[in-house]
Protein backbone atom coordinates (compact mmCIF):
# COMPACT_ATOMS: atom_id res chain seq x y z
CA UNK A 1 0.00 0.00 0.00
CA UNK A 2 1.61 3.33 -1.28
CA UNK A 3 1.62 6.51 0.92
CA UNK A 4 -1.03 9.15 2.07
CA UNK A 5 -0.39 12.61 0.65
CA UNK A 6 -0.40 13.48 4.31
CA UNK A 7 2.22 10.52 5.11
CA UNK A 8 4.42 11.77 2.18
CA UNK A 9 4.07 15.30 3.62
CA UNK A 10 5.71 14.23 6.97
CA UNK A 11 8.35 12.18 5.39
CA UNK A 12 9.54 15.25 3.62
CA UNK A 13 9.15 17.58 6.62
CA UNK A 14 11.11 15.50 8.48
CA UNK A 15 13.93 15.25 5.46
CA UNK A 16 14.64 18.86 5.49
CA UNK A 17 18.17 18.43 7.38
CA UNK A 18 21.20 20.42 9.07
CA UNK A 19 23.88 18.71 6.19
CA UNK A 20 23.47 20.03 2.96
CA UNK A 21 24.84 16.14 1.93
CA UNK A 22 22.10 14.39 3.58
CA UNK A 23 19.33 16.75 1.63
CA UNK A 24 21.10 16.00 -1.60
CA UNK A 25 20.83 11.82 -0.83
CA UNK A 26 16.75 11.92 0.28
CA UNK A 27 16.13 14.56 -2.67
CA UNK A 28 17.09 12.45 -4.79
CA UNK A 29 15.82 9.35 -3.05
CA UNK A 30 12.23 10.93 -2.68
CA UNK A 31 12.60 11.47 -6.64
CA UNK A 32 13.13 8.09 -7.40
CA UNK A 33 11.12 6.16 -4.66
CA UNK A 34 8.42 8.06 -3.05
CA UNK A 35 5.24 7.21 -5.18
CA UNK A 36 6.41 3.38 -4.73
CA UNK A 37 7.09 4.03 -0.83
CA UNK A 38 5.11 1.52 1.48
CA UNK A 39 4.19 1.31 4.81
CA UNK A 40 6.64 -0.39 6.33
CA UNK A 41 9.40 1.29 3.74
CA UNK A 42 7.93 4.78 5.22
CA UNK A 43 8.23 3.54 9.19
CA UNK A 44 11.96 2.55 8.49
CA UNK A 45 12.83 5.57 6.95
CA UNK A 46 11.04 7.93 9.79
CA UNK A 47 13.56 5.82 11.92
CA UNK A 48 16.45 6.92 10.01
CA UNK A 49 15.29 10.26 9.27
CA UNK A 50 14.96 10.47 13.51
CA UNK A 51 19.23 10.08 13.51
CA UNK A 52 21.39 13.02 13.60
CA UNK A 53 22.61 14.43 10.49
CA UNK A 54 26.29 12.60 11.29
CA UNK A 55 25.03 9.32 12.07
CA UNK A 56 22.65 9.40 9.35
CA UNK A 57 25.21 10.68 6.48
CA UNK A 58 27.54 7.91 8.27
CA UNK A 59 24.71 5.28 6.99
CA UNK A 60 23.89 7.07 3.99
CA UNK A 61 27.48 7.17 2.45
CA UNK A 62 28.35 3.93 3.92
CA UNK A 63 30.76 4.62 6.38
CA UNK A 64 29.09 3.12 9.08
CA UNK A 65 26.35 0.03 9.11
CA UNK A 66 25.53 0.45 12.74
CA UNK A 67 24.03 3.16 14.65
CA UNK A 68 23.08 2.82 18.42
CA UNK A 69 20.14 4.80 18.39
CA UNK A 70 18.55 2.28 16.51
CA UNK A 71 19.51 -0.65 18.54
CA UNK A 72 20.69 -3.24 15.78
CA UNK A 73 17.54 -2.37 14.11
CA UNK A 74 19.53 -1.54 10.65
CA UNK A 75 20.14 -5.52 10.69
CA UNK A 76 16.33 -5.75 9.60
CA UNK A 77 15.66 -6.24 6.29
CA UNK A 78 13.40 -3.53 5.63
CA UNK A 79 15.71 -1.28 7.03
CA UNK A 80 18.58 -2.70 4.53
CA UNK A 81 17.01 -2.45 1.69
CA UNK A 82 15.66 1.10 2.14
CA UNK A 83 20.05 1.80 2.93
CA UNK A 84 20.74 0.06 -1.03
CA UNK A 85 17.66 2.42 -2.07
CA UNK A 86 19.17 5.31 -0.38
CA UNK A 87 22.82 4.93 -0.83
CA UNK A 88 21.87 4.32 -5.44
CA UNK A 89 23.80 6.98 -6.73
Amino acid sequence: MNLTSAESYRLHAAARRGLLENDLILERFFRRYEAVLDQEQAIALGQLLALDDNDLLDLLLGRSNTVAALDGEVSSPVLQKLLLMLREK
